[in-house]
């Protein structure tokens, strides 16, 4: 029993860290196009600064949904009401802030159309 909680521990972190990867790539893609429309002195967008708003809320998303599965495996590892209760919580403001992000996400895509 203790050789599954360590795996299943160990499972967690991982999709952790997947999730603070992707979430860190969409922030750097980001900070990378930003920067390339400062270099390049020309007049900035609204079109492009809504696409980069829009990739980075891509990977936001992404990351909750991965964070959010995270959370339920490590729940495994200790099934206590009180852990439950914890990830009910993560889980529900999670939701809420993946729910706004795609929210805004699809009214710029249809803002877009």
């Amino acid at each position: 029993m203790d050789i599954t909680h360590i795996i299943v521990g160990v499972i967690a972190v991982a999709v952790g860290a997947l999730g603070t990867i992707v979430v860190m790539w969409g922030v750097l893609e980001s900070f990378f196009f930003f920067l390339m429309s400062k270099v390049q002195l020309k007049k900035d967008t609204i079109k492009e600064n809504e696409l980069m708003r829009q990739r980075l809320g891509s990977h936001l998303l992404l990351g909750l949904e991965i964070f959010i599965a995270a959370d339920i495996v490590s729940s495994i590892v200790s099934p206590s009401w009180g852990r439950v209760g914890i990830l009910a919580a993560i889980v529900a403001i999670r939701t809420v802030l993946s729910y706004f992000l795609g929210m805004e996400f699809r009214q710029s895509q249809m803002h877009k159309a």
